[in-house]
């Protein structure tokens, strides 16, 4: 079958219409058509509920779910998002979309759908992912049609609208270590057909529907998945119906395994036993060679400490990325935050928001993370950012990018969820 998505009829259509509504010309295969996408075209369309247009070619309709012989779902959204309401003849609204949402998602089970039609880009589709060229996602495209597609899921997700051809990287349709993995996500967009800089506007495939598929095979992950590029609009538009100040932003945490558990729970030696009372103050192990970070040790650089606490000390980084890049260090020797002993961790606490209240002082605020890798001394990395320039989304969104590119697998922490649980 052809699937069309973007504008099916041209400018200088009608002459060639013709032959094909009088049966004098006929498509070589079942062709389906998404409807107008302005108000000279909506002629060509004389049922809103969809119908066939001429042999072989059928207009879906104005919203809704195809399902083939074989299993294969195709919801599809036709006209480009409403300026104003009562929506035109060649446009949808956000009614459409709750609407087309609310009878798919209310079916049992709802996974997700095969393919999703519509002519419009989802705004903000290139977030994580890699460059779509010329066409900036933050400012084209629909975020009706973001919040359809996070909703329904598609496997494939075609669009047409922008004349360009952009393939995304597949993204996840889950939050990894929250909830059960579910299959991934690839958006296509196409060029108009036949256009002079020969751009691609046919893409060719092959597909088993989400139903005959075996779960285990519907859900493996390729190598260059990504985060969900919708979740951070989904944010914004809550963060806009309750606006919370820069300053009272959530904390974030993030870790990356470099053993690629992918997740999973490590296995418990038993020596756990339910015991959950605080950890008692360990002796901290002795450095196998000359540590740099050890404060009685010759060879910590005292010229750059700042402050030293009972059990914790801040000095500048030897190396920082910005002049007030700081470290926060166990005056003892311990190699991970892990490791750590209550009162030390209380002071590291106190530490933290002592550095958080100079930031704010200065119009900043803090990026905090452990390297933990071939170390033997715990250093935090204290990296002021401003604070009117960067969310915590925003920051989120440039380390997700960054372990991408570096081939780093990275995985979210829940939210209020003790590091060493993890």
């Amino acid at each position: 079958m052809l699937l069309c998505v973007g504008s099916f009829f041209g400018s200088t259509s009608e002459a060639e219409w013709a032959e094909y509504r009088t049966g004098a010309k006929k498509a070589p295969i079942p062709t389906y058509v998404l409807g107008a996408n302005d108000q000279e075209t909506v002629s060509y369309f004389p049922d809103v509920s969809g119908c066939e247009l001429a042999e072989n070619i059928t207009y879906l309709g104005r919203r809704g779910l195809y399902s083939g012989t074989s299993g294969l779902q195709i919801a599809y959204l036709s006209g480009t998002e409403a300026r104003d309401e009562p929506a035109p003849a060649y446009s949808f609204s956000a009614k459409d979309v709750a609407e087309l949402k609310t009878s798919l998602l209310s079916t049992p089970n709802f996974k997700g759908v095969d393919i999703l039609l519509t002519s419009p880009w989802p705004r903000d589709v290139g977030a994580f992912g890699n460059s779509a060229g010329e066409i900036d996602t933050k400012k084209c495209g629909s975020n009706l049609v973001s919040d359809l597609a996070a909703s329904l899921k598609p496997r494939y997700h075609f669009a047409g609208l922008e004349k360009a051809y952009y393939e995304r990287l597949p993204y996840r349709n889950h939050t990894v270590l929250q909830e059960t993995p579910q299959h991934v996500s690839r958006f296509i967009a196409l060029a108009d057909v036949g256009n002079t800089s020969k751009k691609k506007y046919l893409y060719a495939f092959s597909i088993v529907p989400m139903s005959s598929m075996d779960p285990a095979e519907l859900v493996k992950q390729p190598q260059d998945v990504t985060e969900n590029p919708y979740r951070k609009s989904r944010k914004e538009a809550q963060k806009t119906k309750a606006p919370l100040c820069a300053e009272e932003e959530p904390a974030c945490q993030f870790f990356f395994d470099l053993n690629k558990h992918q997740g999973k729970k490590r296995p418990s030696d038993g020596k756990e036993g339910g015991n959950s009372q605080p950890k008692q103050a360990k002796k901290p192990p002795q450095p196998t060679g000359p540590c740099w970070f050890c404060l009685a040790s010759p060879e910590v650089e005292k010229h750059l400490v700042v402050s030293i606490g009972t059990h914790c000390y801040l000095a500048l980084a030897k190396g920082g990325l910005l002049p007030d890049h700081v470290l926060i260090l166990p005056i003892g020797h311990y190699q991970s935050v892990v490791d750590l002993s209550a009162e030390v961790v209380e002071e590291v606490t106190k530490y933290k928001a002592a550095l958080k209240e100079f930031f704010r002082s200065k119009g900043k605020r803090y990026v905090l993370f452990e390297r933990n890798y071939r170390s033997q001394h715990l250093q935090l990395q204290v990296v002021p950012v401003p604070l009117d320039h960067c969310t915590s989304e925003d920051i989120k969104e440039i380390f997700i990018t960054q372990a991408q590119e570096q081939q780093i697998e990275l995985l979210e922490i829940p939210e209020h969820s003790d590091i060493t649980q993890v």
